[in-house]
């Protein structure tokens, strides 16, 4: 499969359904593989917690939820996945899950016209690469949330991130990824309960 990456602008009208439904495309073909959605990021940087913000949506949707058969979330602003535990956490999540299919989910730096799009692409994210810490690539597909846009200091750049870029990012990110997971039949199962693993 040819890596693409499509771009999505939030504060167009259409954007949430077309992201839903590629989202949904991609999600649907899994079969019964687990789906592991893997929320990068620290609560330490406002840029830098777009994972965790959707993490935290994610767990307290899904844990009122009854659409999804075999979901897992790791990463939230409770237990955070970030450079010093991301390595243990993927082995965690190839331990317990057989063959799984990880959505990886982190902000990212861009160009200045594209900071507060979001990205949903094909194959792994390489998290850290921004602020370069080589840390191990993450994800069968990746969404991103550009926060802010790339600098000679991007530390402090994902220091100073306005909060509301990455709560609205954060927002849209989770509930299209829950109206997928609502539409999705193949992680429906009316007849079970629905078991989610949450870390």
């Amino acid at each position: 499969m040819t890596n693409t990456t499509l771009y999505f602008a939030p504060s167009a009208a259409t954007s949430l359904n077309k992201f839903c439904s590629s989202l949904q495309e991609m999600i649907c073909q899994t079969g019964n593989r687990p789906v592991v959605f893997l929320c990068i990021g620290s609560d330490r940087a406002t840029g830098d917690s777009l994972g965790p913000l959707v993490g935290h949506q994610l767990i307290t949707s899904l844990s009122l939820s009854h659409c999804t058969k075999k979901t897992a979330v790791y990463g939230s602003l409770r237990h955070t996945v970030h450079a010093g535990n991301l390595s243990d956490t993927l082995s965690s999540i190839y331990n317990r899950y057989s063959n799984p299919f990880i959505v990886a989910i982190d902000a990212s730096l861009g160009v200045p016209e594209h900071i507060g799009f979001v990205t949903l692409g094909t194959g792994s994210l390489r998290p850290g690469i921004g602020v370069s810490h080589k840390l191990p690539a993450a994800g069968d597909i990746h969404i991103t949330g550009i926060v802010n846009h790339s600098s000679t200091n991007n530390h402090l750049t994902l220091q100073t991130t306005k909060l509301l870029t990455v709560a609205e990012l954060a927002g849209f990110i989770s509930h299209g990824i829950l109206r997928a997971l609502h539409v999705c039949s193949s992680l429906q199962s009316p007849q079970e309960r629905h078991f989610i693993d949450i870390f």
